[in-house]
């Protein structure tokens, strides 16, 4: 079996020059936890975007919260009006669309913007619900036994990790 090798950096580089092009003067970053987060951290600073981005936890919306409850992760924080703002949110992987449904019921809890759009760093495939990336920096096809994630280290540089999931008993 051969090895997944992705460039985290260089896809990032791709994400930026997409992102570059999906943006307006009332674009607000939106990057989930966790990985979406630290994309959405880092393309605010590179894009020169004034002000902060913000956080969406999909944590309370998510239709597995019995069987995984609440994670050690980060929580919602939205430093701007979402009420008429354009969004984009960001996030590393786009796998089955679950946890963007679970996102975008979050930021309307928090209210209404005029639009929401979606750029991920990689999409895999394996759709579950009709939910499909505005821009995607890559398209790769993995099994589903494994899991892509997207990891940072102490400079702020990525790296993806692939992790095979235990088969359910």
């Amino acid at each position: 079996m051969s090895a997944l090798a992705l460039n985290a950096e260089a896809l990032y580089l791709e994400l930026l020059r997409g992102v570059r092009s999906l943006c307006t003067a009332n674009t607000r970053l939106v990057g989930i936890t966790s990985g979406g987060a630290w994309l959405a951290e880092r393309l605010q600073r590179d894009l020169g975007l004034a002000g902060e981005s913000g956080q969406v936890s999909s944590v309370m919306h998510r239709d597995d919260f019995a069987q995984r409850g609440l994670s050690a992760g980060g929580q919602t924080s939205l430093p701007f009006e979402v009420d008429g703002a354009e969004i984009l949110i960001l996030d590393d992987v786009l796998y089955t669309g679950r946890t963007i449904r679970a996102v975008l019921n979050e930021i309307f809890d928090y209210g209404r913007p005029a639009r929401v759009q979606l750029a991920v760093l990689v999409d895999r495939g394996g759709r579950q619900l009709p939910v499909q990336a505005d821009y995607a920096a890559a398209r790769v096809a993995l099994p589903e036994s494994q899991s892509l994630a997207l990891a940072r280290d102490a400079e702020g540089r990525f790296s993806f990790e692939v992790e095979i999931k235990a088969p359910l008993s």
